[in-house]
C-alpha cells in the first residue's frame, strides 16, 4: 500500500487530522450508494479557525490557497472516517467558496489549493469537476470553504 492515499500524504508531509466536529445541525460526511457527500469543510485546526476575513482584504489569495488546501484536508479526513482513504475511486465534483473583498476575482487559483491537494492524492482519479465561486460571507468568517463528492467502491 505504499502508493496509497496515506502514503501520498506523507510523502506531502501531511497527516490527516481528526474530523472536525460539526459547527451546526448536520453530518460531516454521508455515503449515498457508491457516492460519499462531504459537507462544507472550513480551514479548521485543533478545533480552531486558521484565518478569518476576506480574500483580497486582509487574507491574500496565497494565504487563501493554503488554506483551501487545509479544507480538502479536512474533508479527507471525513472521507477516511466513513469509508476509508483507500476505496476511493474518483473525486467526482469540489465545489469551493471564497469569502470575496469587493473586485477581488482570482477564486479559482484560491481553490487549487484543495483541487492540487487531491491531484497529489489520488493521482489521476483526483482529477474532478469544480465550481470555485466568490461569496458575500461564509460561516464564522472563514475565508474559504470546501465541499466534495467522491464515488467510492
Amino acid at each position: 500500500m505504499s502508493n496509497g492515499p496515506h502514503a501520498k500524504l506523507a510523502e506531502l508531509g501531511l497527516q490527516l487530522p481528526e474530523v472536525v466536529p460539526p459547527v451546526a445541525s448536520y453530518v460531516p460526511a454521508v455515503q449515498s450508494g457508491r457516492h460519499v457527500y462531504v459537507s462544507g469543510q472550513l480551514p479548521m485546526a485543533e478545533g480552531k479557525l486558521l484565518a478569518t476575513g476576506k480574500v483580497g482584504a486582509g487574507v491574500s489569495a496565497d494565504q487563501a490557497k493554503d488554506l483551501a488546501q487545509r479544507c480538502a484536508l479536512n474533508a479527507l479526513a471525513a472521507i477516511d472516517s466513513l469509508v476509508g482513504l483507500e476505496n476511493v475511486v474518483k473525486v467526482v465534483k469540489l465545489t469551493g467558496f471564497v469569502a470575496s473583498a469587493p473586485g477581488f476575482t482570482g477564486q479559482p487559483a484560491v481553490i487549487n489549493g484543495a483541487s492540487d491537494l487531491f491531484g497529489a492524492v489520488f493521482g489521476e482519479a483526483g482529477r474532478h469537476a469544480r465550481s470555485a465561486v466568490g461569496v458575500a460571507e461564509l460561516p464564522l468568517d472563514a475565508p474559504v470553504e470546501v465541499e466534495v463528492i467522491v464515488e467510492v467502491s
